[in-house]
């Protein structure tokens, strides 16, 4: 059982589509399959998905398949293993005030990523024994979700996050004053929990 007090990490909740990126041995068969990478070992191949299905050029999701076609080449700088993030931006829930097309793919694993043109920094462990690790930078064609709080696990500090998002607006979009709220991600149980600032209180679905 995970102890309560111990740290945490609060980014903001971005109100778009669950949208995944997968790097794996490739399949040829596969037609789900939008991208190849040759390596000196097997080929590896990739696959991107909503919250419930794979993406395709021909089924898409708010152009999320499209844009990874796009950008596949610099895609898998992200590596073998499923990432999961967010697709938002114009046409997408609440726009962010975006209006042209414009949008955005930003990574939820805050704690192995930052931005591109960020520096990278060392990764706290409590264990003095372990390898020291480094946050990785994302592919310049990704953003992370922004990160609000990283520290000690407490209500008040929950609290105060809400608080400023609601008073100084979005993070990821600079001036939008309707962002959705925050996920507070429990490092020694490895769970996160999301609050919103309107109608937390209720089931998804009554939103």
């Amino acid at each position: 059982m995970a102890r309560l007090r111990r740290d945490c990490m609060i980014t903001e909740k971005i109100d778009g589509t669950n949208a995944s990126i997968y790097i794996g041995p490739y399949e040829p068969l596969d037609s789900n399959c939008i991208g190849i990478q040759y390596t000196a070992n097997a080929p590896l191949g990739m696959w991107v998905g909503s919250r419930n299905r794979w993406l395709t050029l021909a089924n898409d999701n708010y152009g999320f398949a499209r844009w990874a076609y796009e950008h596949t080449a610099e895609l898998f700088e992200l590596g073998e293993g499923h990432h999961f993030g967010e697709w938002w931006g114009s046409g997408i829930q609440r726009n962010y005030g975006y209006r042209n097309g414009e949008r955005f793919f930003s990574l939820f694993n805050a704690g192995r990523w930052v931005e591109h043109d960020r520096p990278t920094y060392a990764i706290e462990n409590s264990n003095p024994t372990a390898q020291q690790k480094f946050t990785e930078r994302a592919p310049a064609c990704c953003k992370v979700v922004p990160v609000l709080y990283d520290g000690m696990f407490s209500t008040a500090f929950v609290e105060n996050e809400l608080a400023t998002l609601r008073a100084l607006g979005s993070k990821a979009a600079k001036g939008f004053m309707r962002p959705e709220g925050i996920v507070v991600y429990h490092k020694a149980a490895s769970t996160g929990f999301k609050l919103t600032l309107d109608n937390d209180d209720q089931p998804k679905g009554k939103q």
